[in-house]
Order: C-alpha cells, then structure tokens, then sequence
C-alpha cells in the first residue's frame, strides 16, 4: 500500500518494502507492479530467497521500472514470512538509511 500512496503522488523520503507481495503465489501473470513506474523516491527491497509471493529474478525484472534507485538485499533462505529473520532485516534497514 505504501508504494502505490508514493506512486499517487505522498510524498517520502524513501520506501522500504519488506517482502512485497509480487503476486499470489503460484500467479506470475497477476502481478502487483502497475503502478512501479510512477514510484519516485529510492527504494529497498527485502525479501526472502524462497519467498512464493516473488522469486528473486522476476522482483528485480519488475522493479527495473522504478525510475529511482533501487536496492535488493535477500534473506537466504528466507520465505515470505520471513520468520526468525526481524534482527536480520532490522540490521539491513537500519544500514541502509543509514547510507541515504
């Protein structure tokens, strides 16, 4: 919801989208990304290596749309929970806004 309300126009500093459901799993072809092209503000995104909400090759297809900067950081191993994995993507956050 936070990349579509920037894409519309809300203005931030950055996004950081942890685990973004792509599509439903199993349904490439119903892809969550129309509105990628209209995203302005730098972007990360944290997801997990077997995330079935989006494997790693088609994320980083779909956000080459997004006319910002963009960072992926993958959480080997990882599914779309992520579960067990807070210290690791707060770490990654953390970093990474840390940088901007």
């Amino acid at each position: 919801m936070c990349s579509m309300a920037v894409a519309e126009g809300l203005e931030a500093a950055a996004l950081v989208l942890v685990s973004y459901p792509l599509h439903p799993p199993g349904r490439p072809d119903r892809s969550r990304t129309e509105h990628f092209p209209s995203i302005g503000a730098p972007c990360l995104f944290v997801s997990g290596t077997r995330d079935n909400f989006g494997t790693p090759e088609e994320l980083e297809s779909a956000t080459a749309a997004i006319p910002s900067r963009v960072t992926h950081h993958w959480i080997d191993g990882g599914d779309h929970g992520l579960r067990r994995k807070d210290a690791q993507v707060a770490e990654v956050v953390l970093d990474w806004i840390s940088a901007l």
